[in-house]
């Protein structure tokens, strides 16, 4: 459990520190450049990877503390904890057992507000913000693509505020008709993506975005540094989760 615990504490930007660390060393004159995209896809599915594998354990962790939930965990068949939906049933599960762990009512709308306020907030925002650019400011991986880097910092992630996320008991991201929609980008765009780059399904088509693609709105949503971004950002709202899930379960630890 100790292995599985510092494993679900730490910080998924620890694989952006290590793509920095790999790649100082190259240089960034023009002839690198076409590295940009074999790292960018590495640092990406390594991340979305970890992620996963994130998830999984934060689900063990759940079972391993409460059989009712290792019940009903272990009769349905566990997904690679990759889509949204993934995402959205562990973080309504874990807000479930930190509300059974404090002994509150199941229907108690409270505890959101509890969690936002002492676990998630701004600071998850701000912190997620914060480790990107601190990382990947000046580096290689921003040089590489830094007209899509000056996009994301001066366009994209300005316009994400706290109200996007973690603002109901059973969905990470808030469903809302305003943009961004982080559903919207994680469905359509990262997680798309992601079963592109893993499974090579574009490698019967020329490397290029057509011009319709190009003309869309949401083509600014095709964005590494936005993907890296929003995985941040679910990493710290699970991270701040689970500091939750744990104090409330040494504190029925303790009453024993």
């Amino acid at each position: 459990m100790i292995n599985q615990s510092k494993f679900i504490r730490t910080p998924i930007s620890k694989i952006l520190l290590d793509a920095v660390g790999a790649t100082s060393g190259v240089g960034d004159g023009i002839e690198t450049y076409p590295l940009s995209d074999y790292v960018m896809q590495s640092v990406f599915l390594k991340m979305t990877g970890f992620q996963e594998q994130k998830m999984k354990a934060i689900c063990w962790e759940m079972a391993t503390n409460n059989y009712d939930y290792r019940y009903e965990f272990t009769k349905n068949k566990q997904g690679e904890c990759s889509t949204y939906n993934d995402k959205r049933v562990i973080y309504a599960d874990l807000i479930m057992q930190i509300k059974h762990f404090k002994n509150l009512d199941p229907n108690d709308k409270t505890i959101t507000n509890i969690i936002s306020e002492n676990y998630i907030g701004d600071d998850i925002l701000t912190e997620a913000e914060s480790q990107v650019k601190a990382i990947l400011s000046d580096t290689n991986l921003s040089v590489w693509s830094q007209k899509s880097f000056n996009d994301y910092e001066n366009t994209l992630v300005s316009k994400i505020k706290p109200k996007h996320y973690a603002n109901e008991d059973s969905n990470l991201f808030s469903h809302t008709s305003d943009k961004p929609n982080l559903i919207n980008i994680y469905n359509n765009h990262l997680y798309k993506r992601r079963n592109r780059i893993a499974h090579n399904t574009q490698s019967y088509k020329q490397n290029l975005p057509t011009l319709t693609a190009l003309q869309s709105a949401d083509y600014q949503y095709e964005n590494y540094f936005l993907f890296f971004f929003i995985l941040t950002l679910i990493d710290g709202i699970f991270i701040a989760l689970y500091d939750c899930y744990t104090e409330a379960l040494n504190d029925v630890t303790t009453e024993r």
